[in-house]
């Protein structure tokens, strides 16, 4: 893929998963040799989730909340239904994931990802798989979803499948990009 400037046209493929029974594994362990702390946020500031969607998706062209209702997201952040979960590691966050079992019976795996400086130290499968279980763990799951595109991570779609999510659809989509995107920035 090749640098597109603020104000370019880019397409790309939406795919929406979903998995309908807690998965086989256990509590994954997190990496030996990176001692970290995965906490939830009560209540979390708009500006705090906003730091990590900017952080984790700045590289993926996330804009879509840039132009969000800010009373709008604190209501969803706020929702005892809704949580934030960070990983940190040395003081600063590695990585984040949100859930939202705001629709009753389904747990949506809303945000998920990792900050450039931690993709590929071993926290990606450890943090997706406790997304998962955590998700499961509240009382009325049936099903769990989350939805991937062809601007994020290359190997997030193969990730979410390899945690147990399996295809349910797929679209091709277009949008004017608010800044800068340079796929060569992507960490492997």
């Amino acid at each position: 893929m090749t640098f597109h400037p603020a104000g370019s046209t880019v397409s790309y493929h939406v795919t929406w998963l979903e998995m309908t029974e807690r998965p086989g594994y256990g509590w994954p362990v997190q990496p030996a040799a990176h001692e970290a702390a995965l906490l939830c946020a009560e209540t979390p500031p708009v500006w705090y989730f906003m730091c990590l969607y900017d952080a984790v998706g700045r590289d993926y062209a996330w804009e879509d909340l840039h132009t969000a209702d800010a009373d709008t997201m604190e209501g969803w952040l706020a929702s005892e239904d809704v949580e934030l979960w960070t990983l940190m590691r040395r003081g600063w966050p590695h990585g984040f994931f949100v859930l939202d079992w705001t629709e009753a019976g389904r747990c949506e795996l809303s945000y998920f990802g990792l900050v450039p400086q931690a993709v590929g130290r071993g926290f990606g499968r450890f943090l997706l798989r406790t997304a998962v279980l955590t998700g499961w763990d509240r009382p009325g799951v049936t099903r769990m979803t989350v939805n991937t595109c062809s601007l994020d991570h290359p190997r997030a779609l193969v990730e979410y499948q390899k945690a147990g999510f399996e295809v349910v659809a797929q679209e091709e989509r277009s949008r004017v990009l608010r800044r800068d995107f340079d796929p060569a920035r992507i960490p492997d």
